[in-house]
């Protein structure tokens, strides 16, 4: 590409441009934890508001965006979560996951939870929830912190060395919940342990009230491409009741990584 000389106006903003501005929107919509202004996400995305509002008219005329009148506020559409299950179908997860999960919960009764690294989050893609009175809120479709999540935790300490050194090193260690790990040295010496044993908890790190242990789903070379959790609340589940849990998740690891296509 022929750079610009000082003479020169720099290209104006083509349609891709609009494109990518449109889908930051959409990705802040399902980060959110529930439906938002027009002049709150214009903000976010350091956007004028007109230009905000009118991708957000345009992403709600097509179904990618429903708007509240009353608040006046906007929250994912359907055709979001319609193309999400085509995705999860495409990608074999949907149907292939859940059966094991449901497996996994009839064993330990407890919530169980699939979930794969979306950069510097982690993606719930199937969920089955425990036959007891209590509803875990990780939905197929959620993004989540990695550092103090039992999923996140695991994707972390089983990628490949160059990628786990990596977040490490840049995640952002936010504040989520009272007890979650906020100091980098404790963050690693974390994940060192979650290596040696070879699963992870999260003991009221992420929410409090709950618990959960993890394993990595690994390839053929020992890299974790997904995670599965058993999630219960503290009042039902202690750490030695989770860690009890290990051999059925463990099983069902096994059954998912010879069964999940790799992407």
């Amino acid at each position: 590409m022929t750079p610009l000389t000082p003479d020169e106006p720099a290209p104006k903003p083509g349609k891709t441009d609009m494109v990518g501005k449109a889908l930051s929107l959409l990705v802040m919509l399902g980060d959110a934890p529930g439906a938002t202004t027009a002049a709150d996400l214009s903000r976010r995305a350091d956007l004028p508001f007109s230009t905000a509002y009118r991708l957000l008219q345009s992403l709600q005329r097509a179904g990618f965006v429903d708007f509240e009148p009353e608040g006046k506020k906007y929250s994912l559409g359907l055709r979001v979560f319609q193309l999400g299950l085509y995705v999860a179908n495409s990608l074999g997860f949907a149907g292939t996951a859940n059966p094991v999960l449901t497996r996994l919960t009839e064993k330990t009764q407890e919530a169980s939870i699939l979930a794969v690294r979306d950069d510097d989050r982690f993606l719930t893609v199937a969920k089955v929830d425990g036959p007891k009175a209590f509803r875990v809120t990780s939905d197929p479709g959620y993004r989540g912190h990695l550092h103090c999540s039992a999923v996140g935790k695991a994707l972390v300490a089983f990628a490949a060395p160059e990628d786990s050194e990596h977040l490490v090193e840049s995640l952002e260690l936010a504040p989520v919940a009272p007890k979650s790990i906020t100091d980098r040295g404790a963050f690693r010496a974390e994940i060192d342990r979650i290596r040696s044993q070879g699963y992870a908890l999260m003991d009221e790190e992420n929410e409090v009230g709950m618990r959960a242990v993890a394993v990595p789903v690994l390839d053929e070379a020992g890299r974790a491409f997904a995670a599965i959790a058993c999630s219960a609340p503290t009042v039902r589940m202690g750490i030695d009741d989770l860690v009890d849990q290990l051999p059925a998740l463990h099983e069902a690891a096994e059954e998912l990584a010879a069964r999940l296509p790799r992407h």
